[in-house]
């Protein structure tokens, strides 16, 4: 059985962090993972970036980093979001104590 690979990279000023989109939803948040990537459910419609900008958010506050940009995928359900402020092992902490087993 291979190792399971984290969500969360360290890359230079914060992490990527591997997410799985789901927009439309009546309970936003950060919610446990979804084929290898952190789930975040969006109450915006995925139109005009408004859930791609609502998942950066609720993921970089859910990480406890700054703010959150969507580096790679935004026009895909699964993206890479840049989480600025924080490090790998503080943001994995931080998503753990929200309850995502990362």
């Amino acid at each position: 059985m291979a190792p399971a690979t984290s969500p969360i990279r360290s890359v230079d000023g914060g992490v990527e962090i591997d997410a799985w989109v789901v927009p439309g939803s009546s309970r936003p948040g950060v919610d446990g993972l979804h084929d290898g990537a952190v789930r975040v459910r969006v109450a915006s419609p995925p139109e005009g970036g408004k859930a791609n900008r609502e998942a950066a958010r609720l993921l970089a506050a859910a990480a406890g980093g700054r703010r959150g940009t969507v580096g790679k995928g935004a026009s895909s359900r699964r993206k890479v979001v840049l989480v600025a402020g924080v490090d790998a092992a503080g943001a994995a902490a931080a998503l753990r104590r929200s309850g995502v087993p990362v």
